[in-house]
């Protein structure tokens, strides 16, 4: 039976960029599936009490630090946003309508979003700067949009937003083999163990 991982995001954390960036990885390695599951970081933040590291200086200084390490170590390109923080609700409603209702197309839309927040940063809270970045990837900004005020797309984000707080979720990236939960873009190890 393969076991899955459930990948809980949200695109303004580098953590989560640097996580999905291995995640191919552990599933060549594992072959394990890999459930994306877009999260607003903001709500679980505000349901636990939890704060993003950049809220406090030292500890945002020492952050940004830590994931330029962690890129190093991974070989992975990450250039902080200059930009950050960046109000992530439009970018995470597009990812659950993107899931939603072009699921073929998801990956295009987590791949292009990840890389202008963090490949080469963009002023993503710019919605004619979004809308050039969905274009260029060849989305149809207005169509985006569109998903971002659909009913039931707001309800899918804020479904997996209160099931992410209800499994003691507190910040991104979450990931869930079966009950256990690991926290942080560094705990792909203990993730690969809990695979078997």
């Amino acid at each position: 039976m393969t076991k899955t991982v459930e990948f809980l995001f949200d695109f303004g954390s580098p953590a989560s960029y640097l996580a999905y960036k291995r995640l191919p990885d552990l599933r060549t390695r594992t072959g394990a599936r890999i459930d994306y599951v877009p999260i607003l970081l903001g709500g679980v933040f505000k349901a636990t009490g939890n704060a993003s590291p950049a809220t406090v200086p030292a500890k945002g200084r020492y952050m940004d630090i830590d994931m330029a390490r962690f890129a190093r170590r991974y070989g992975v390109p990450l250039t902080m946003n200059p930009h950050f923080p960046i109000n992530t609700l439009t970018l995470m409603r597009g990812a659950a309508g993107a899931q939603l209702r072009t699921p073929e197309r998801f990956p295009a839309y987590l791949r292009a979003v990840f890389h202008a927040m963090w490949v080469e940063p963009q002023n993503l809270n710019d919605p004619a700067v979004a809308a050039t970045m969905l274009a260029a990837a060849g989305f149809d900004p207005s169509e985006v949009m569109g998903w971002v005020g659909d009913a039931e797309v707001k309800a899918a984000l804020r479904a997996t937003t209160e099931e992410a707080i209800a499994r003691g979720a507190f910040g991104a990236p979450t990931m869930f083999v079966g009950a256990q939960m690991f926290f942080g873009q560094d705990r792909l190890d203990f993730v690969r163990e809990a695979l078997g």
